[in-house]
């Protein structure tokens, strides 16, 4: 069975600048409906419900991304390797059997109830790498995955805003509030999921550009890897810095803004409505770098601002120049500017600079994959080697080592990939 494609005439007659817009909308739509299946937990606190001294909430997190994490290193393969044809409907099939979780929370008592995260987390993994692939490989690329991962910063506030609101106006508890939220964005979902099958396939010019995009085989996935071993590696690990303290900041931003004096159910909207914005220009401006080496150069640049900027601002906070509000922004800013090129324009870049058989979603779950297995140990270190410091202590020691530890680490990668690429390909 396959979704018709009623639009698909008109849209492949279309302009390269209409089917970009129309293809960053519609990626960013299905994605943000996707977090109202993972996310709105996490507006709760569960105060006060410990299971064999532990926050509930902690075990939560924990079971989601365990069940998150294993879906990441199962999608190195299946995302690399699924048939165009297959992926609206694997979207579909995912997100949906991703609320299962959420349906039965309610009914299963502690510390049971830990099970259905993950539950809900095992799909959910592999929705990222299906929705890109119908982005990578074009002129745009940039410009729509841009679009795409802002949605990681708009719809995280904005399902956590719904969950709150819930809560807080609806008298929905808890427990059911998770559900109630996915169950707002379904028929949402299904729609975007609709009009994103509608998408033109690359056009020639594209793939002339960026190189084609194929399902990959085993052999070629392990001559990638060998033939670019160090560069990854550094990569990965920059990258594992970055997601882990991202997702904890995601994770915990409730508790964060609690601590700091912050109640308001909107703060979270408020605060990464504008950090989306501001990503989404300067990675967009990447599109204005035709040459694939150099495009990869600066996102190196990025990454290492995103971090400086993060670890700057946590030492003005600390030290009193900057007010708890506008350092959440900012940290949140700087980590989102060197997160968001690793799932955009970095992998991108670096496939089309070197010219081998390779797709984005390869990479991607490689990186994911270890990035939130990183989030566990962290979680897991915070929980029982920590557990006396406050959520946003703890974030500001995190901030500090990421900071400096990411910043070595990326200035390596760019001086191994600038002997690495070809001469040919630097432009």
């Amino acid at each position: 069975m396959q979704i018709p494609k009623p639009l698909l005439p008109k849209l492949e007659k279309s302009s390269t600048v209409l089917i970009a817009i129309y293809a960053a909308v519609i990626s960013f739509c299905t994605y943000s409906c996707m977090y109202a299946f993972r996310k709105p937990f996490s507006a709760a606190t569960f105060d006060g419900e410990m299971y064999a001294g532990i926050n509930i909430k902690i075990l939560f997190v924990i079971a989601q991304l365990i069940g998150y994490t294993l879906s990441k290193f199962i999608g190195i393969r299946v995302v690399s390797e699924i048939k165009h044809q297959n992926r609206a409907l694997g979207i579909i099939g995912l997100i949906s059997s991703s609320a299962i979780g959420l349906l039965i929370l309610p009914f299963v008592p502690a510390p049971y109830s830990i099970l259905c995260f993950f539950i809900n987390g095992i799909p959910l993994g592999m929705v990222w790498g299906l929705v890109f692939s119908y982005l990578e490989g074009r002129r745009a690329t940039e410009f729509m995955g841009s679009v795409l991962t802002v949605s990681f910063i708009f719809s995280s506030g904005f399902v956590k805003s719904v969950g709150k609101w819930l809560m807080k106006d609806m008298g929905v508890t808890e427990y059911w509030m998770p559900f109630a939220t996915a169950m707002i964005f379904f028929v949402p979902m299904l729609v975007a999921v609709f009009l994103l099958e509608q998408i033109p396939a690359p056009k020639k010019e594209d793939e002339a550009l960026r190189s084609p995009r194929l399902p990959m085989s085993k052999a070629e996935r392990k001559d990638f890897i060998s033939h670019f071993l160090p560069g990854i590696v550094m990569l990965v690990l920059a990258y594992v810095l970055l997601s882990v303290i991202r997702d904890f900041r995601d994770n915990f931003a409730a508790d964060i803004w609690q601590e700091l004096g912050y109640n308001d159910a909107s703060i979270f909207t408020t605060t990464e409505a504008p950090i989306a914005i501001a990503i989404l220009g300067c990675m967009s401006l990447m599109m204005l770098i035709k040459n694939n080496f150099r495009a990869l150069q600066v996102n190196h640049y990025m990454v290492i601002g995103g971090l400086a900027i993060a670890g700057l601002s946590t030492y003005g906070f600390t030290h009193g120049f900057i007010p708890a509000f506008y350092w959440v922004m900012l940290t949140g800013f700087g980590l989102y500017l060197g997160y968001i090129p690793f799932n955009v324009v970095f992998f991108e870049r670096l496939i089309a600079s070197s010219r081998k058989a390779a797709n984005v979603g390869f990479l991607i779950y490689i990186a994911d994959s270890f990035g939130y297995l990183g989030s566990i140990g962290v979680l897991l270190y915070k929980n029982f080697g920590h557990s006396a410091i406050s959520y946003s202590n703890f974030f500001i020691e995190a901030l500090y080592a990421v900071s400096i530890i990411g910043i070595v680490l990326t200035t390596f990668s760019l001086l191994y990939f600038s002997r690495k690429i070809p001469k040919q390909n630097h432009g």
